[in-house]
C-alpha cells in the first residue's frame, strides 16, 4: 500500500516533472510509487529493456517504494475500458491517497491522455461493481488527484520546495544514459547532455521564484483549496 502514487505515460516522464516531489514526501515519511503505463519499445533512442533497468535505478535514487509498467502501447496510449481497468486494478491493490497524474494538456499525445486516462481510472476504481479479471480486491479510490504541470503554459494552484533534493531529482534523469546520453540517433530531437542540467536547473529555479524558494516543482488541482487559518498562509505577498 502506498500514499503516493505518480502515473505517467513513459518511463522517465516521472523523473522530469516530480521526481523531486517524490523525494521530498519520502522524507516526511510517506510512501511513495511510480506506475509506468508503457514500456518504451517506440522510442527513437534505447529498447524497453534498458529503458526497465534505467528505470529501477532511477527508482532508487527517488527512494519510491514501489515501481512497475503496464504494457499499453508505447506511442499509442488510448483511453479505453480495458485500459481503465487495467490501472484500476493496480490502484486497487496499492490503495494510493494521492496520485499525481501529467498535465492535460500537452505535445505528446500519451502525455495529455494518459491525463484523462488515469482521472478515469481513479473514478472507475471505487466502483464497487467494477469486476476486474483475476482480482477481488475492495474498491478503492484516491482522495487527491494532482497534476504535474511543469512543461505547460499556465499558473501552478501550488509548487513543492525540492530544493534539497535538486541534485537527486537531476541524478534520476540521468539514469536514463539511452536517452540523454550524448548520441547520434535522436540527435535533432534530443537535449544535448551538457544542456540537460541547466535547463532542469532553471525551470525548477522559475518555479522556486514564484514562491520565495530556490527549487520548486509545479502542480495543478482542478477543486477549490480550502483554509482553515488565514494566519499559517505561506509565501510571502510583498
Amino acid at each position: 500500500m502506498l500514499d503516493i502514487l505518480a502515473i505517467a505515460a513513459h518511463r522517465d516522464d516521472v523523473e522530469q516533472t516530480c521526481g523531486g516531489t517524490l523525494l521530498a514526501m519520502h522524507d516526511k515519511g510517506w510512501k511513495t510509487g511510480i506506475l509506468d503505463l508503457t514500456q518504451g519499445e517506440s522510442g527513437t533512442r534505447g529498447t524497453a529493456q534498458e529503458r526497465q533497468a534505467e528505470a529501477e535505478a532511477a527508482a532508487r535514487i527517488l527512494k519510491v517504494e514501489h515501481r512497475e509498467a503496464l504494457d499499453l502501447p508505447d506511442g499509442n496510449v488510448e483511453n479505453t475500458q480495458s485500459n481503465r481497468i487495467k490501472i484500476a486494478g493496480v490502484l486497487r491493490r496499492l490503495r494510493p491517497r494521492v496520485v499525481i497524474l501529467p498535465y492535460w494538456q500537452g505535445r505528446h499525445p500519451d502525455h495529455y491522455t494518459t491525463a484523462t486516462l488515469g482521472y478515469e481510472a481513479c473514478f472507475a476504481s471505487g466502483l464497487s461493481k467494477l469486476a476486474i479479471p483475476g482480482s477481488t480486491l475492495p474498491p478503492h479510490r484516491p482522495y487527491k488527484i494532482l497534476y504535474a504541470s511543469l512543461y505547460a503554459d499556465v499558473r501552478p494552484s501550488f509548487v513543492v520546495d525540492i530544493t534539497p533534493y535538486v541534485e537527486q531529482r537531476l541524478q534520476s534523469l540521468l539514469a536514463y544514459r539511452s536517452q540523454y546520453a550524448n548520441q547520434p540517433a535522436g540527435g535533432g530531437l534530443f537535449v544535448p547532455e551538457d544542456d540537460i542540467r541547466e535547463r532542469t536547473f532553471s525551470s525548477a529555479r522559475h518555479y522556486g521564484l514564484l514562491a520565495g524558494v530556490r527549487y520548486a516543482e509545479p502542480f495543478v488541482q482542478k477543486e477549490v483549496g480550502l483554509v482553515d487559518d488565514l494566519m499559517l498562509l505561506p509565501v510571502q505577498s510583498i
